[in-house]
């Protein structure tokens, strides 16, 4: 059993499970009927989801062409989503996910193309320190 750590949208992989979607909002221009059809998401968990704020400081890291500004950019966005999820509500959901990893299949994930530039990357990090079963 594990989850994956996967971009919303992709193909699913066989027996990946539930989906869940770890993003402060829905797609664009997708009737919520068809979000699970079309490989988006099962779940919406916006709970692990980067703020408002912050998600907007991550999206300048990616888009910036200055390579050290994208850094200091990126470890802001990271300082502060790490923070985030520190709070009660979200240390718990990620303990929950974590234990359940260990008795099912599921995935949790974003829209960013690069998981190395989005909360995917922490959210890998931050459920492997818990002890989560996590696919390669």
């Amino acid at each position: 059993m594990t989850v994956r750590i996967v971009r919303l949208g992709s193909a699913r992989a066989s027996g990946e499970g539930t989906r869940l979607g770890t993003v402060r909002r829905p797609p664009r221009g997708v009737a919520k009927k068809d979000f699970a059809r079309l490989d988006w998401y099962d779940v919406w968990f916006p709970l692990l989801a980067p703020s408002p704020a912050t998600m907007k400081m991550g999206l300048e890291s990616q888009s910036t062409k200055n390579a050290a500004r994208a850094d200091k950019l990126w470890a802001a966005f990271s300082r502060k989503y790490l923070a985030e999820m520190r709070v009660p509500a979200a240390s718990q959901a990620l303990d929950a996910l974590a234990a359940l990893s260990r008795h099912a299949n599921f995935s949790v994930g974003c829209y960013c193309q690069e998981e190395a530039r989005c909360h995917r990357s922490l959210l890998r990090a931050l459920l492997a320190q818990r002890g989560a079963n996590i696919a390669p």
